[in-house]
Parts: C-alpha cells; sequence; structure tokens
C-alpha cells in the first residue's frame, strides 16, 4: 500500500496557528516579566495574519485533505474570519480588564488562541475524530481559562462545573458518535451521508445516536434543558473570560451543528427536527421569562443568550439551505453582539469592583451620555429593535421557520421576543431615568477600548441599516 501525502495547503491557517501558539507559549515565559504586553500583541498579530491568508486562499470550490477528515469550503472561511475578527475584539477588551485586575496573564492569550485553533479545527471537521479532536481543543483551553485566577473562590468554582458537566456532555456526544459509526460503518460525513440515504443502515441504532449526539451539542450550545452550566460559569468566571465564553465558541458550536447534522445526517432530518424543535421553543422561553428576575448584567445576558440559541435553532429545525444560512446570520450577529455586550462591562470594570450589576449602569447619561448611547444601542440590537442589526436577525429566522411550515413557533419567538425586551429596556431606564447609587465619574481608562467599544456599537447600527452585504454572504456560503 502506497502512502500518498496529503496536501497541506486548505490547512495553511490552522497549521499558522498551531505553530504561532507553540511558539508564543514558549516565548511568553521569557518576556512575560519584562514586557508585560508582548504576548497580547504578538497573539494579535497571530490573528491578523491568519486572517490575511484566509483571505488571500478564500475560494468557493470545496476541497477536501487528509484522507478526507478536513474540509475547506467557503462556509469554513468565512466562519472563520468571523471567528477571528470576533476574537480580535475579546483580546482587545480583555487586556485592560486584566491590568485592571492586577492580573496580566500571558496564559489568558495563548489559552485563547489554542481554543481559536480548536474552533478552526471544528469548522473544518469531516469527520468524528476531527470533529472531537477540534472540541477538546477547544474546551480544555476554556476549562483552564475559567479557573485561571486560582485566588477567585468563584472562577475555581465555576470551572469545575464547567468541566464536570462539560465532560458529561462530551461523553455523551462520543457515545452517539459511536452508535452512528456501528450503524454505518464510517466516520466520514460524506460517506454517512450516502450510507444513510441508501437505507442500509440500522434506524433504531441511528435513531438513538442522534438523541445523543443533539444531547451533546445542546449543551456546547448552551440550550435549555442543558444550560445551567450558562448562568453559573458567565457570572463566577472573570469578565474577560466571559467575554471569550459568550462569543467566539458560539459560532464554532453552530458549525459542528451544521457539519453533523445537516452535511452527515440530512437524511435523519425527521429524528433531530423533532428534538431541536423541543431545545428551541424551551431556550426561547426559559431565556425571556428566567432573565427578568436577574440582577446582574452578567446573569442576564447569560439567560439572554439561551434565548438567542433558541432563535439560532429556529433556523436550524427549517432543515433548509436558507434556514442554516439564517442561522449562520443569527450566530454571527450574536457573537459581534456579545463581544460588545460583555466588553463594555470588562471595558467598565476597576479593580475590587466589577460593573456588572445593573444598579451599576444607573445614573450613566449623566455621568457619561457617550457610553450610555453606546451601551443603548447595545441593549436595543440584543432586543431586535429597529434599525439594528439584532433585529434582521430574528426577522430572516422567523421567516424560514415560517417558510418550513412551522407558523406556531413562529408566534412563541415573537412573544418570547416582546417579553425579552422588557429586560433589555430595563437597563436602558436604570441609565437614563435612574439616579446613580455612585457619585464618582464613569470612564473608560484606555483610549484603545473607548474607540473599539465604539466601533463596535456604531458597527451594530451601520450594519442594521445596510445588512444586506452580510446577509447575502452568509446566504451564498452555505
Amino acid at each position: 500500500m502506497n502512502f500518498v501525502i496529503p496536501s497541506f495547503a486548505p490547512a495553511i491557517p490552522e497549521i499558522v496557528l498551531l505553530v504561532m501558539a507553540s511558539l508564543i507559549l514558549v516565548a511568553d515565559t521569557f518576556w512575560s516579566k519584562r514586557f508585560q504586553n508582548a504576548t497580547y500583541y504578538a497573539i494579535q498579530a497571530t490573528l491578523l495574519v491568519v486572517g490575511y491568508l484566509i483571505l488571500t486562499s478564500f475560494s468557493a470550490e470545496t476541497i477536501y485533505t487528509f484522507n478526507d477528515s478536513f474540509v475547506r469550503d467557503s462556509f469554513a472561511d468565512v466562519m472563520k474570519l468571523f471567528t477571528i475578527a470576533v476574537s480580535f475584539g475579546v483580546f482587545l477588551f480583555a487586556r485592560e480588564y486584566l491590568a485592571q485586575h492586577k492580573f496580566v496573564s500571558g496564559e489568558f492569550f495563548v489559552l485563547g488562541l489554542f481554543g481559536v485553533l480548536g474552533m478552526f479545527v471544528m469548522i473544518s471537521a469531516n469527520n468524528f475524530i476531527t470533529m472531537y479532536l477540534g472540541l477538546e481543543i477547544m474546551s480544555l483551553a476554556m476549562y483552564a481559562m475559567i479557573a485561571l485566577r486560582k485566588d477567585d473562590g468563584m472562577a475555581v468554582e465555576a470551572g469545575m462545573k464547567y468541566f464536570v458537566l462539560g465532560a458529561l456532555a462530551t461523553g455523551m456526544l462520543l457515545y452517539g458518535f459511536s452508535m452512528i459509526y456501528g450503524a454505518t460503518g464510517t466516520i466520514t460525513f460524506t460517506e454517512m451521508k450516502d450510507v444513510i440515504a441508501s437505507g442500509s443502515a440500522d434506524g433504531i441504532v441511528l435513531a438513538f445516536g442522534v438523541v445523543f449526539v443533539v444531547i451533546g451539542l445542546a449543551f456546547k450550545l448552551g440550550a435549555v434543558p442543558f444550560h445551567m452550566w450558562m448562568p453559573d460559569v458567565y457570572h463566577g468566571a472573570p469578565t474577560a473570560v466571559t467575554l471569550y465564553l459568550g462569543t467566539a465558541p458560539k459560532i464554532a458550536a453552530f458549525a459542528m451543528v451544521y457539519r453533523l447534522l445537516y452535511e452527515a445526517m440530512p437524511g435523519l432530518v425527521g429524528d433531530w427536527q423533532q428534538l431541536i424543535i423541543m431545545l428551541s421553543i424551551l431556550s426561547m422561553v426559559v431565556g425571556a421569562v428566567v432573565a427578568i428576575a436577574q440582577d446582574n448584567l452578567k446573569r442576564m445576558l447569560a439567560y439572554s443568550g439561551i434565548g438567542h440559541i433558541g432563535f439560532l435553532l429556529l433556523g436550524v429545525l427549517a432543515a433548509t439551505d436558507n434556514g442554516f444560512s439564517a442561522a449562520m446570520f443569527y450566530v454571527i450577529v450574536y457573537a459581534i453582539t456579545g463581544v460588545a455586550g460583555f466588553g463594555i462591562i470588562a471595558a467598565l470594570s476597576r479593580t475590587g469592583h466589577e460593573f456588572d450589576r445593573i444598579a451599576d449602569f444607573k445614573g450613566l447619561n449623566q455621568k457619561n451620555p457617550w457610553l450610555a448611547l453606546m451601551m443603548l444601542i447595545i441593549m436595543f440590537s440584543m432586543a431586535g429593535i429597529p434599525p439594528f442589526i439584532g433585529f434582521w436577525a430574528k426577522i430572516i429566522v422567523i421567516e424560514e421557520v415560517v417558510a418550513a411550515g412551522f407558523t406556531w413557533i413562529a408566534v412563541i419567538a415573537v412573544t418570547t421576543a416582546v417579553i425579552s425586551a422588557f429586560y433589555y429596556l430595563r437597563v436602558v431606564k436604570a441609565m437614563y431615568f435612574d439616579q446613580s447609587e455612585n457619585k464618582g465619574p464613569v470612564e473608560i481608562i484606555s483610549p484603545s477600548l473607548h474607540w473599539g467599544l465604539s466601533f463596535v456599537a456604531i458597527l451594530l447600527l451601520a450594519l442594521g441599516l445596510l445588512p444586506s452585504s452580510l446577509i447575502d454572504l452568509c446566504y451564498l456560503s452555505i
């Protein structure tokens, strides 16, 4: 048997990421004390280089390599580019937070870069082993990031919760993988699709396998009833880590859903669609109702994120190209909005004060009208109020679910969207109509953070006024 050397060209961005992350990890031990920000700048430069490599080699055709275990297509390239953009913003906001809390740590940025590598592998996975490898690279990095601050009891507790529940969910996912492999005799998604379409696989074993796979996916997304970790982990982790957890990994998790359910198992739509319908409805309802009771902004955004996952799954349950395109658009918008939402908390945090309660934003308009306006844009976009981009994200997934014949689910979605608007508007009300409990000024110390936050918030408005380019990009990628 002759060994054929695979083509490495489609995986050059991943190879560069791996090499640079490894080199920076070693270099950080030498320069961390002398040049505190060297690791940060090296990480950001790496992201820019990788983004450039993807852009310059962007191709609409589908390329398989490494014995068909790795796929490079327009969907993968678009998702990777947005993963880089979101991660760049996350690291920008995180640096000032870590400095304010006397916790300048090169490990945070290196772990974050390894997490991005895991996301890239997940996005381009074309078999079970590659998908699991990418998932574990990302998850192990996040376990360490959450508990990185060893002197913070809440962070360590959050890390332990995420680790235990994450291990349980991964076990479910692997069990589902093994059952599907047993029924189809292959781990490659393209071959699996053909075997299932031929009807030669055992339907009962496949159905059980799909259930376990969907459970694992639901945990990674944070869908109800597998959402228990999100509020506690988001609240307990340092804000810089919450900023990371709540944004880029959601893009990778959606890519995982797309590869597994739509590319590998389109012939099992009848099995997984019913499960997705339940997850979507429960997530939207719980996200809308439970968030109302939260007075901590990070917990509120965690439950808000659960509601957003419910909306994201509307596109998935439509089980069409357009449905998944709408879901892709939704997850990109959600990730950008999450960078802005958690970013403003990180940007305003000071030593000894997290600035993560809704009460902390009382009277913000009197102290800093520009920051209050930025927060208003972020809250309105999350609520789906026109003309901000969040409005179009909700409209498109609702249109697709109606087109698929699930009008009653669309009615539930609109109802939960109206309910969820209450807790977003509560933050706006606190900023513009309540008196501050703290008489001190509210400012962002770092100019780069101020400009960065302003850019992301204005981007939410600009994309809302001119959404067609991003929408077309998503619809052409699938």
